[in-house]
């Protein structure tokens, strides 16, 4: 008597996504268009950290992981970056800039952390002292000279007593007259997409079409006026990694292994099948 060979069923191909506004127009319709998708919503630097130990398979992980992690592709032209003010990724500082001993980095944050340790390296001569600002503390409870905070936090008024407010991704473009990228979907290596590349991309432009709808429904959580939510996503960020994005992340690599953020000779690679 014959039997029929049992088939199995792919398994999922594991995503993770963060958790910030910004990202919202990049997976608002990915569930619907991926149904392969088992989808993981956290901040980025945990989801850098589940991609390297392999429990992730995809992610939307800080740019600066790309260089700290060997072997991991670029898997789209979908990413989160900006080309002047992004409003959400801000560095407080106490002290005029020129005077910051000591920094407090948002523990979410690592692309933005590694940002602004070059600003302050590159254009004052500053090294200072380092701490982290846990994700549920805000920027009143910093011992430190300066803070930066990223994500839908870094967007809320941080209160008085600040003798400056650097928005970092304007302080980059001034400088280096080049967009700025915070986060790109990376594939751990010899994963298999199954086509997952094209969809992410499609999912970015079905997403960039709802730009309204999304500042809609998150703006009551966010505390943030619903207008405010739709400029922050239709004019300060960008969705599309382009040539002038490749030269800024170039750069960005360049400059952190200068300060010994990164290692040597960082090639963007991208996901071929």
């Amino acid at each position: 008597m014959s039997t029929v060979p049992r088939t199995t069923r792919p398994q999922p191909i594991r995503v993770g996504a963060v958790s910030y506004l910004n990202a919202k127009p990049l997976i608002v319709s990915l569930a619907q268009l991926a149904p392969q998708v088992e989808m993981v919503i956290d901040v980025p630097s945990r989801l850098a950290d589940a991609l390297g130990t392999g429990r992730l398979d995809v992610a939307m992980i800080p740019s600066i992981e790309f260089a700290r992690q060997a072997g991991c592709t670029i898997v789209s032209d979908a990413c989160i970056a900006c080309d002047g003010p992004v409003r959400s990724v801000k560095l407080y500082s106490r002290v005029p800039i020129e005077e910051i001993r000591s920094l407090a980095l948002d523990e979410g944050s690592r692309t933005s952390a590694a940002l602004a340790r070059i600003l302050l390296k590159e254009r004052f001569g500053l090294n200072p002292a380092i701490g982290l600002l846990p994700l549920g503390a805000s920027v009143d409870d910093v011992w430190a000279d300066a803070t930066v905070l990223i994500g839908d936090r870094g967007m809320l008024p941080a209160g008085n007593g600040f003798k400056c407010v650097w928005d970092l991704g304007e302080q980059w473009s001034a400088w280096t007259g080049l967009p700025f990228v915070f986060a790109m979907w990376i594939a751990r290596p010899a994963v298999a997409l199954r086509g997952l590349e094209q969809v992410l991309s499609a999912a970015r432009d079905q997403g960039v079409a709802r730009l309204e709808e999304i500042a809609r429904g998150e703006a009551p959580g966010l505390g943030i006026p619903e207008a405010d939510c739709l400029s922050y996503l239709r004019d300060h960020l960008e969705f599309r990694l382009g040539e002038r994005q490749r030269r800024g992340l170039e750069l960005f690599y360049a400059l952190a292994e200068r300060q010994h953020l990164a290692p040597a000779g960082v090639q963007l690679a991208f996901y071929r099948g």
